[in-house]
């Protein structure tokens, strides 16, 4: 266990309800090493608590005199400064496959998640934090909150339609990597992970079976620290 690490990590207004799916990509990633970190409640307006790191998002991690900020950047330190610990990606072949998951789940499914659940985030945010998080949000998605509330049938209808790689990998598996999760599983679940602890949608049809068995497998993984978060709803 290394002494003294910390983690930023995204907040509601509840400090215990953290529901950043890049945040949750590090817990995950922690946890897999069984590593231990205080973690620190922040806020998207609170810019100047993590000045320190340089640039303005979370997550951010501290160990020793070490700061390291992005998701991936903090999982690469974590697989070099502890290989003693289980592998997050295991060959450098896999670790280049787990790269294109990251990629994906980023550029595709974060953004086809988001459509259906970011106007849910408002009442869970801090009060500070509402505006510019709809302000913003509106913007990447060029569209409003309310506009996107009319159309979430259609959203989540096409986000099961984005879903189908996931879907029928894992019918032949039980992780993404394998018999066993790593990275490439930390991530992509991290998305369903932000949308169970911030919205009441149901993302997953009820015949989805493939990917609810893996996300309860996911949840109940490393000692079930995901399933054992709070949630806004």
């Amino acid at each position: 266990m290394s002494a003294g690490m910390r983690l930023y990590d995204l907040a509601g207004a509840d400090e215990r309800v953290r529901f950043s799916p890049y945040c949750w990509h590090t817990r995950l990633a922690l946890a897999h090493k069984a590593l231990s970190a205080e973690t620190v409640a922040w806020r998207f307006t609170e810019k100047e608590a993590i000045a320190f790191s340089g640039q303005g998002k979370v997550p951010v991690l501290l160990d020793g005199e070490h700061c390291i900020h992005d998701s991936w950047q903090i999982a690469e330190y974590l697989e070099a400064t502890y290989p003693d610990r289980p592998s997050l990606f295991g060959s450098t072949s896999e670790h280049a496959l787990v790269r294109f998951v990251e990629r994906w789940t980023t550029e595709t499914l974060h953004p086809a998640i988001g459509r259906v659940i970011a106007p849910d985030l408002l009442a869970m945010l801090h009060e500070k934090d509402r505006a510019y998080f709809q302000t913003t949000r509106e913007a990447a998605f060029g569209t409003t909150f309310a506009a996107m509330i009319l159309a979430r049938d259609e959203a989540l209808a096409t986000l099961r339609r984005v879903l189908q790689p996931l879907r029928s990998t894992l019918a032949a598996q039980p992780f993404l990597a394998g018999s066993a999760p790593n990275y490439a599983d930390h991530v992509a679940f991290g998305a369903f992970q932000w949308a169970r602890v911030s919205s009441p949608v149901t993302l997953l049809a009820a015949d989805d079976t493939s990917l609810q068995a893996w996300c309860e497998r996911m949840l109940d993984a490393y000692g079930g620290i995901a399933r054992a978060a709070r949630r806004a709803v």
